[in-house]
């Protein structure tokens, strides 16, 4: 019973860790492109959001997962703060539609939610981890489609007000009023 917890714990800390792996993007760099499908069966890319808007992309590990799951719940209770600003923000992770969907409709998401099953753009972002999955990462990618901040620390509980405050800080115009 022992060499079972030990184990659990091992592969817990594994995890915990693999979060804090830092990407090989940086700052001032260009986002690569993207082309996934999402929850809503529609596919989104990084090229149809330039000269237009900027674009939060926020990678989560595994669906259904706890950390992902109040991440999630954020930006559906507190999405509002984001779309104050002229930016798109979408959640990705390395699980196939099917489980997405299933983890989007659980949790009311009203915003995309991509799969990466090929693991492609994932590897793309220097996001996936050594488990295979990805890593916590937070992409904020200008109009221009340079990277303006990649945030590793990620609180999920309060992930949609800390969004929209580096939005802010990030001086991202408001969204237009129509």
């Amino acid at each position: 019973m022992m060499k079972i917890i030990m184990a659990k714990l091992l592969v817990l800390t594994c995890l915990m860790s693999s979060a804090a792996l830092a990407t090989d993007l940086k700052v001032g760099d260009m986002a690569p492109n993207f082309r996934l499908q999402a929850t809503d069966g529609h596919f989104y890319q990084l090229k149809d959001y330039l000269g237009k808007q900027a674009l939060v992309l926020a990678w989560y590990p595994m669906a259904n997962t706890r950390g992902c799951t109040l991440e999630c719940k954020s930006l559906v209770q507190k999405g509002h703060l984001i779309r104050k600003f002229n930016a798109v923000y979408m959640m990705a992770s390395v699980d196939d539609l099917e489980d997405n969907q299933k983890f989007a409709k659980e949790q009311k998401a009203d915003f995309p939610m991509l799969s990466d099953p090929t693991k492609e753009v994932a590897k793309a972002y220097d996001v996936l981890n050594f488990v295979r999955v990805a890593s916590r990462v937070t992409f904020y990618i200008g109009k221009n489609g340079k990277i303006l901040k990649i945030d590793e620390d990620i609180n999920p509980e309060s992930a949609a007000e800390d969004i929209a405050l580096t939005l802010s800080e990030l001086k991202v115009e408001p969204a237009n009023e129509s």
